[in-house]
């Protein structure tokens, strides 16, 4: 009974995303028909009209929405006020998309991208023959933004764009307290839709000495703001401290005095009270500086 509520509730959702009418449509040509907004209708007609001389059409979403449900296509909702199609510019954006494709990829190890769409802000007729392809630092936390093309005599045109893509990353299984290492225990891999974050997820834990940076909430995908290097020295645990010098090699144990993460320099104390400074280098082990 429970599965069929569930596959219910799932046909319900995707029956309403459906029919959730997008604020902005490209259109190729002037002539905006039906098939502009439903997906292969039965019958295709024009519905508006772009002016001469203008390359957007903007119609109140009410009027679009009793335009439908007067053939038929009932049930259809906005967020927007206002729709808006544009006429499509008659021009090449490949080299923008492919741009912006490898930027993502490169940012994502095992992101799956199956479209890339890019428009100009202001209707175009043409591209520079030559320009470069300028892309924000933190774009990639979005699947939507805007990048802008620099020409040879430093002009801009910007470029609003859109991407469908995939990707995996580590959710929390359970709430995970401050300095706790993450294993397969407390996290768990997922792969979801991309959207926005509030920073970068985390690509992988695997042979990844990492622990929480502060306390964790169920079910939270976890970020680089999240983790930190694993402490692998903790704070009044005994250490082997290593001195290399010349053909002399020495090895005594401490007491940590703090906690420490690989290359961080801690104070350890020796058994007679002397402290001194070592650098980290592995599971409870340091050298001297």
């Amino acid at each position: 009974m429970l599965a069929k509520i569930l596959i219910l509730t799932l046909v319900f959702i995707n029956l309403y995303a459906g029919n959730t009418l997008s604020g902005k449509y490209y259109v190729n040509s002037r002539s905006i028909n039906l098939s502009n907004v439903i997906q292969n209708p039965k019958n295709d007609f024009n519905i508006f009209t772009i002016e001469k001389n203008r390359y957007t059409k903007r119609v109140k979403t009410k009027n679009l929405i009793k335009l439908l449900e007067t053939h038929g296509y009932k049930n259809y909702n906005s967020k927007s006020n206002y729709i808006n199609f544009i006429l499509k510019s008659p021009i090449d954006t490949s080299k923008i998309e492919r741009s912006i494709k490898e930027y993502y990829q490169k940012q994502y190890e095992n992101i799956e991208i199956t479209n890339v769409s890019a428009e100009p802000r202001s209707h175009i007729t043409a591209l520079p023959k030559n320009y470069m392809v300028n892309i924000r630092n933190r774009n990639f936390l979005s699947r939507d933004g805007t990048v802008n093309i620099k020409t040879s005599d430093n002009k801009k045109i910007f470029f609003n764009y859109n991407i469908t893509a995939t990707l995996p990353v580590y959710i929390s299984r359970k709430k995970i307290k401050k300095d706790v290492k993450l294993s397969a225990i407390n996290t768990s891999k997922k792969s979801i839709i991309l959207d926005k974050f509030r920073a970068k997820p985390i690509q992988s834990i695997n042979g990844n000495f990492l622990q929480s940076k502060h306390h964790i909430s169920k079910g939270k995908i976890l970020t680089v703001r999240d983790v930190e290097a694993l402490s692998v020295v903790k704070r009044n645990s005994f250490v082997t401290v290593s001195l290399n010098s010349d053909n002399m090699a020495i090895t005594f144990s401490a007491k940590a005095l703090q906690d420490g993460k690989v290359n961080d320099i801690i104070k350890v104390q020796k058994s007679n009270g002397k402290k001194l400074k070592v650098k980290v280098i592995g599971k409870n082990r340091a050298e001297m500086r």
